[in-house]
């Protein structure tokens, strides 16, 4: 089993900033991604962002370019999202992802609310 726990989300106003956190624990894998998603009332999940194993490879999406930062602890088994100059369309429950080859595994979600 694998246990993801999202943490560090909440209310802000529309320019500030917010750190997302997860941490991961039970079964553990030698390589694996760690992604963050999000889901606003009445819209699909979408991805925000994915690195890989080794931190070196990073994904975005072009709505969170350049504000968003994702980075990893491996030691710490828990993954980060910095999230600056947010925009009320940020506003979505944020969920952490864990995919081991084509397994993905999934957080509660953090609720990330930026209001105008």
């Amino acid at each position: 089993q694998v246990q993801l726990v999202e943490s560090g989300g909440g209310l802000v106003q529309a320019g500030g900033s917010l750190r997302l956190s997860c941490a991961q624990s039970g079964r553990t894998f030698s390589s694996y991604i760690m992604g963050w998603f999000r889901q606003a009332p009445g819209k699909e999940r979408e991805i925000v962002a994915a690195i890989s194993w080794s931190g070196g490879i990073t994904h975005y999406a072009d709505s969170v370019k350049g504000r968003f930062t994702i980075s990893r602890d491996n030691a710490k088994n828990t993954a980060f999202l910095q999230m600056n100059s947010l925009k009320p369309e940020d506003t979505a429950l944020y969920y952490c992802n864990l995919r081991v080859g084509s397994t993905d595994y999934w957080g509660q979600g953090t609720q990330v609310t930026v209001s105008s």
